[in-house]
């Protein structure tokens, strides 16, 4: 347990080697690598998560938290799929297409993925075809769709409606600074995240 409290404070922390080093101690311990994902990893960027909407840390900190988490995932996703571990889900996440804007999905994406889900990020401006291809390639079962210019808001719809016009059952989630829940009600989305740690909470909902 002493390597895993290691590892979590190092990913709070965001000492990408320290978490590295600590999840290497904890494998070669014989503690599996369920366990250091579950107890290590994901209350560790909970507690990040918290401290990010509390105030307490900022973007860069919580950037450094998911390159650590990114490094031991790394390390251990390998020894998970011998396991057969599931991921809690799989999540295709992407900036709709003609907006530029990451910031808010990069940290939704850190969080997801510091949760247990598999988070297939498909960048800034995304057209509707690469959110369907990028659902079938990777058996997802949520989208999510940001966007931070009322320009682009439209463009969440039209996602939604390719895919489902594709046939493909998923549900979705959206978020942005412009965006509401009234707005998600008006083009089918399944929810709304008003802040990162919030999205976090309704991935979870959508995937019970």
């Amino acid at each position: 347990m002493a390597d895993l409290a290691k590892l979590r404070e190092a990913v709070i922390n965001g000492n990408e080697k320290a978490a590295v080093a600590a999840a290497n101690e904890a494998l070669a311990a014989a503690i599996g690598p369920v366990t250091v994902v579950s107890e290590g990893v994901i209350p560790a960027m909970a507690e990040v998560g918290r401290r990010f909407e509390c105030g307490e840390a900022f973007v860069p900190e919580l950037l450094l938290s998911s390159r650590a988490t990114k490094a031991i995932f790394e390390i251990i996703r390998p020894q998970l799929a011998r396991t057969g571990a599931q991921p809690v889900g799989r999540v295709v996440m992407g900036t709709v297409q003609g907006d530029l804007h990451d910031i808010g999905k990069n940290l939704v994406v850190a969080l997801l993925e510091g949760s247990g889900f598999e988070v297939t990020d498909l960048g800034v401006s995304v057209p509707p075809e690469r959110f369907v291809q990028a659902v079938r390639d990777k058996n997802a079962a949520i989208v999510g769709l940001s966007a931070l210019l009322t320009t682009t808001m439209p463009a969440m719809k039209s996602t939604i409606d390719a895919v489902r016009k594709a046939g493909l059952k998923v549900k979705f989630m959206i978020g942005g600074a412009p965006v509401t829940q009234a707005f998600a009600d008006e083009i089918g989305s399944n929810g709304y995240g008003e802040t990162a740690a919030a999205a976090v909470g309704l991935a979870k909902k959508l995937s019970a």
